[in-house]
């Protein structure tokens, strides 16, 4: 408020004044609605962890016994079929920045390679995201060879979509994992959390 004897402001600073101060806050506001969090974080509960075990444990069965077929052979899947590959779709919600993994049904259309698969989760309740298996390969000498983690192939196909995450099993309790940042642009790895 002006001291006595100054002149008051005139009458459109004051329209100025009571526009900022009704309009900042939901201009505010709106900016933190239109730019989500970062997720940070995938919590998966106790059941779907251990449905993905029993998946990737099946899907990654008799891996040894391709010791005797070359790389080449092993990833066309040209030679003795043995593991496949799997996709499933990740049921939870999204809180703030951690994504919550309860649930997941296998996806639609799914065609299973050795070293690869193709599906979708189109019209999948509570999609979250989705997640894949990497069985082992078997070296010439026998011993298993692991893709440890998400593959360049797997993150490029994962930024070209619009899934809010993307997940892989490795081996039994080991996952890495991917996230879609606010941006679009691809968060990787991020941490995941077993219940």
């Amino acid at each position: 408020m002006p001291h006595r004897g100054s002149p008051l402001p005139p009458p459109s600073v004051w329209r100025r004044a009571t526009w900022l101060a009704l309009v900042a806050p939901m201009l505010i506001a709106a900016r933190h609605v239109a730019s989500p969090p970062q997720l940070g974080t995938i919590i998966l509960n106790g059941s779907a962890r251990d449905s993905m075990n029993t998946i990737w444990s099946r899907s990654n069965a008799h891996w040894n016994e391709l010791a005797g077929e070359n790389t080449l052979t092993q990833m066309i899947g040209s030679g003795k079929p043995t593991q496949r590959e799997y996709m499933g779709c990740m049921q939870g919600s999204i809180s703030h920045d951690t994504l919550f993994v309860t649930g997941s049904v296998p996806s639609h259309h799914m065609r299973q390679l050795q070293f690869a698969v193709t599906g979708d989760c189109d019209s999948v309740a509570d999609f979250v995201g989705a997640w894949h298996t990497h069985p082992y390969r078997a070296a010439p000498d026998g011993h298993a060879l692991k893709e440890a983690g998400l593959s360049k192939q797997d993150l490029d196909t994962f930024s070209s979509g619009d899934d809010p995450a993307v997940l892989v099993v490795w081996d039994v309790d080991s996952l890495d994992a991917a996230a879609r940042g606010p941006d679009g642009n691809v968060v990787h790895p991020i941490t995941v959390v077993m219940h």
